[in-house]
């Protein structure tokens, strides 16, 4: 619908995940890491799944120091307890990787819900008490915090208010027209079904995908496939 690449776009795979941009990237080099079978969540990971999903994270960050200058960023991931529960639109394990620090652990903390120190073992003891969480690894440190009554898309929300706080250093500290914050929320626009199509959102797509791959031809792969679409 967007005239996108779909499997072409695919980064990197192995026989767990897929590395890809996302259909509407919230700022350049904004990644999805995808299991290829279907899990609810991170939480339902068995500890094999989530060691490699940690090499996944590790790889990614090595990507963007390559791509983008620094290492930092925020993975983000709304973990359902039931269908479509904790903000998720997509009952599909999936990770959000941005590059750089946004301070989206402010801005949920401040509507009530505040985190804990995150770990395999504490996501697993949400997914099986039947709780949604909202998992956060930014600057370093990762937290789990309740993500039940979460309004769907809460992670375009939550940047986009994190950008109009002031609080975002997005893409390493500059927007797309050098100033801080990501891209996302200009005119009111962050739900990925308004985005998608739009030029600016096609445009981030395209560079996203230039970017890592051109990042992916120096940064080690850990065991994982780059994709050799062009």
């Amino acid at each position: 619908m967007a005239d996108l690449p779909g499997e072409a776009a695919v980064l990197a795979r192995d026989g767990d995940f897929l590395l890809m941009p996302d259909v509407a990237p919230l700022a350049e080099g904004h990644l999805l890491l995808v299991t290829r079978e279907h899990h609810q969540c991170a939480g339902e990971f068995g500890e094999g799944m989530w060691t490699r999903a940690r090499l996944w994270r590790d790889r990614v960050a090595r990507l963007y120091r390559e791509a983008y200058g620094s290492d930092e960023l925020l993975l983000f991931e709304h973990g359902p307890g039931s269908s479509q529960g904790g903000g998720a639109c997509i009952d599909h394990a999936h990770w959000h990787f941005l590059p750089g620090t946004l301070g989206l652990r402010g801005v949920v903390e401040e509507r009530g819900r505040p985190g804990a120190p995150a770990d395999h073992a504490a996501l697993r003891a949400c997914f099986r008490t039947g709780r949604s969480y909202l998992l956060i690894e930014e600057a370093g440190s990762a937290t789990v915090h309740p993500g039940d009554g979460v309004r769907s898309q809460f992670l375009r929300w939550a940047v986009m208010a994190a950008g109009r706080n002031g609080t975002g250093h997005g893409e390493n500290g500059h927007g797309e027209n050098g100033h801080s914050g990501s891209g996302a929320g200009r005119g009111g626009i962050w739900r990925w079904q308004e985005m998608f199509g739009l030029p600016e959102s096609r445009s981030r797509f395209l560079r996203t995908v230039q970017a890592v791959r051109r990042a992916m031809a120096t940064v080690p792969g850990d065991g994982q496939r780059a994709d050799s679409h062009q």
